[in-house]
């Protein structure tokens, strides 16, 4: 959903600014959200005052931000949920929307510190969203209506792409896209570490590396092909291309993904259970 095809509900707080919060902050302003529209919640003041210079916004303590604003976004970490719900729950109301970008939060969780009838959206973000190119993945709580979902669907869409998914599906959200980041990364360091051995110089191998993997991901994107077809593709029979894949294959790297994304949604549901 682009973030221009829905009206927003009024104020924006955003409460948390750190790299996320100003990711968050940023997106909206540059898809033509008003500064006037938004403030942000934040306790140190040389943190405050660098969010002054740069976007003119207003920067208050997270119980005024919560208790003004129409929509509220809590870009806190998991373990700092409790403590900054304890205390914004008394100034929230009926209605308002709060939507939470903290990793395994549920909206059970946030429903049970805030007063009965505060909306709230649970998200799983990924760090793409820094370069507006992020996923995002949201499920509505109890008190939400589609009004709410819209509002969070026009935040979250000023710095990528949106998808709603029913919270039970959010773990496993988590370990695709949310640490999915994290994987690629890994696959692109081992093969420039890969091109340094076979003799080439480590920034050809990265510029090498790096614009495979952009242009692929755009092949996918644009062309809609499954990636199976587009992997037969470039492997001609018994070619270059063929020869690798028997090794990857032969090491197993495809149950070696299956496993790490199960390890990462235990994880997720180990952490949500830990609060």
């Amino acid at each position: 959903m682009s973030s221009t095809a829905h009206e927003p509900a009024g104020l924006t707080a955003i409460i948390g600014a750190g790299v996320m919060g100003e990711t968050l902050l940023s997106g909206l302003i540059r898809a033509g959200r008003r500064v006037d529209h938004l403030m942000v919640g934040e306790k140190r003041a040389e943190r405050a005052a660098e969010l002054v210079e740069r976007y003119g916004v207003e920067v208050v303590g997270n119980v005024e931000a919560a208790a003004k604003a129409d929509t509220v976004a809590l870009v806190v970490k998991p373990q700092d949920m409790a403590a900054v719900l304890d205390e914004i729950a008394g100034g929230l109301r009926p209605g308002q929307l709060l939507v939470s970008l903290a990793a395994g939060i549920t909206t059970g969780f946030i429903e049970a510190r805030v007063p009965e009838g505060v909306a709230v959206v649970r998200v799983m973000p990924n760090t793409p969203a820094l370069v507006d190119e992020g996923m995002a993945a949201i499920s509505p709580g109890s008190h939400c209506d589609e009004a709410h979902l819209a509002e969070a669907e026009a935040l979250l869409s000023s710095t990528g792409h949106v998808l709603r998914v029913p919270e039970q599906q959010q773990d496993a959200v988590t370990a695709i896209s949310g640490s999915g980041p994290a994987y690629l990364f890994f696959v692109v360091e081992s093969m420039i570490e890969a091109g340094v051995h076979l003799g080439l110089p480590r920034a050809t191998a990265s510029e090498l590396v790096v614009q495979t993997l952009v242009g692929s991901a755009k092949m996918l994107r644009e062309t809609g092909t499954h990636p199976a077809v587009l992997r037969e593709q470039v492997t001609s029979p018994g070619g270059t291309t063929a020869a690798a894949l028997r090794e990857l294959e032969v090491h197993k790297v495809r149950a070696a993904f299956l496993a790490a994304m199960e390890a990462a949604r235990n994880r997720s549901r180990e952490l949500a259970e830990g609060l």
